[in-house]
């Protein structure tokens, strides 16, 4: 009776593990869902008219691409301009503002190569070796974000010298997903191998 019991729970935690991430998923369809249909009923109760509600959200969607387009073709549109103006001459917001963006840009396709680099750091000690995602640089000095495991947007910031580091063939989403897979995820053997 204790050994059904054993791999009875076995079979459920392995069942759970396996429905996770489908949840997950299904959780961003609806919380999109929501979101869309929130905006929906807003709008839809400013001017109880369907046909408007619609040309509203058209308009918003062409608006987005014209943006879209725009920043991909010359690396910023000018109603983004425009706002980063107004926003820099506030306050507290502006510093908020800025770090949100500059963020959003070193894991968005359009930013320069250098944030979208990935090396190994000894850390937190050596002989400890990490997947690290370089934010900037200074001559020799790299200004490396080590995320933690399972949650990638926590983690350190650090200073290293170059002498330090070792350049992974790793990518943006590749280093991302080891780190969320706490390491199953690891399609980079032969490097591993290579690290002393």
């Amino acid at each position: 009776m204790n050994e059904l019991t054993k791999k009875l729970l076995n079979y459920f935690l392995i069942g759970v593990f396996a429905v996770i991430p489908i949840v997950i998923v299904l959780q961003i369809i609806i919380f999109v869902k929501d979101l869309v249909a929130n905006l929906f009923n807003f709008v839809y109760g400013y001017s109880d008219n369907y046909l408007y509600t619609i040309v509203v959200f058209a308009v918003s969607f062409i608006l987005l691409v014209w943006i879209g387009s725009t920043t991909a073709k010359k690396g910023r549109s000018w109603i983004i301009s425009a706002f980063d103006f107004i926003i820099d001459r506030i306050p507290f917001l502006n510093t908020i503002y800025r770090v949100l963006k500059k963020v959003i840009n070193m894991l968005s396709s359009h930013e320069q190569t250098m944030t979208k680099e990935v090396v190994y750091v000894e850390y937190p000690k050596e002989g400890l070796w990490v997947p690290a995602y370089v934010t900037n640089k200074h001559d020799d000095k790299y200004i490396l974000f080590v995320p933690t495991s399972p949650n990638p947007t926590s983690g350190f910031t650090v200073i290293v010298d170059k002498s330090k580091l070792i350049k992974s063939a790793m990518n943006i989403e590749e280093a991302t997903s080891f780190i969320v897979s706490v390491g199953v995820d690891y399609n980079k053997a032969s490097e591993a191998n290579q690290l002393p």
